[in-house]
């Protein structure tokens, strides 16, 4: 008999009025800010100049992309072409429907946006980025189990978990606490851990490792992981979007490494003549 664990958490952190607030919310807030504070503690042991200005600057810009790109990339990808009927409906983030990758995308346009203004090397801002993403990435697939939404596949595993809801009531994977503790614990201690050299390592090895890892360890976690129903498998009963997307991380990933090391460029900060 299947020993069953029931997910019947709520979504709702808490109620204030009219006002409901998420914890898939607070998983974004808290994801942004500890990003803040890890590249400013990073900043320090590097010993780049990142000022207050610049860092506000940076995260300004990263929020936005990291937005826009989650929700363009989910109904690009994920729509199965209902949004382009539906166009205004992108806007309705409320309605859930964000994706990694087109997050991913936009965090890396917004970085570029960041380094044109602050004139900081957009390898040096990509690392920094690199390092305290997977902690967004715990918090999120952290809200995601809490929603109750990317469950895994059905299993007879005595640690399977009951949804409900479209799920149903048979026992899955909770793939969404997977991720959280590969794609969040263990990438942030093999970053953190690359992280403690001095002086640090070549500008865009950090971004180079986080991609290569994530694409890898997100490729394995989709073999238990349900598929959207809307789309299901692309091939077989094995092959999901998911993979697909993670594939061209992972080379880009090895690819901006190889350049790392063959270029062998220094970490910079603030260039001494935009000081004031």
């Amino acid at each position: 008999m299947l020993n069953e664990l029931y997910q019947n958490l709520d979504p709702v952190a808490f109620t204030i009025g009219p006002l409901s607030v998420r914890w898939y919310g607070i998983a974004y807030i808290l994801g942004f800010l500890f990003t803040a504070l890890i590249m400013w503690r990073l900043s320090k042991r590097w010993k780049i100049s990142v000022d207050e200005d610049a860092l506000f600057t940076i995260l300004l810009c990263v929020i936005v992309g990291v937005i826009v790109g989650a929700r363009v990339g989910y109904c690009l990808m994920y729509g199965n072409g209902y949004y382009l009927s539906h166009p205004i409906e992108i806007l309705f983030i409320n309605q859930g429907g964000m994706s990694f990758h087109g997050g991913l995308a936009g965090a890396l346009a917004g970085g570029a946006v960041a380094a044109k203004l602050t004139g900081i090397p957009f390898l040096t801002l990509a690392d920094m980025g690199a390092i305290a993403a997977p902690v967004g990435l715990f918090l999120g697939r952290c809200a995601n189990f809490i929603n109750g939404e990317l469950w895994g596949a059905v299993t007879d595993a005595p640690w399977g978990v009951v949804f409900g809801g479209a799920a149903g009531m048979m026992p899955r994977h909770p793939s969404q606490l997977y991720e959280a503790f590969l794609e969040g614990i263990v990438l942030f201690c093999i970053l953190f851990a690359l992280s403690r050299k001095t002086p640090p390592r070549p500008r865009g090895t950090f971004i180079g490792v986080f991609l290569i890892f994530y694409g890898l360890f997100r490729f394995l976690i989709e073999f238990v992981r349900q598929p959207d129903a809307h789309i299901g498998y692309l091939y077989g009963d094995w092959l999901t979007m998911g993979q697909v997307l993670s594939v061209p991380v992972m080379v880009v990933g090895v690819v901006v490494l190889v350049f790392a090391f063959r270029k062998n460029m220094p970490q910079k900060g603030i260039p001494t003549s935009s000081k004031r």
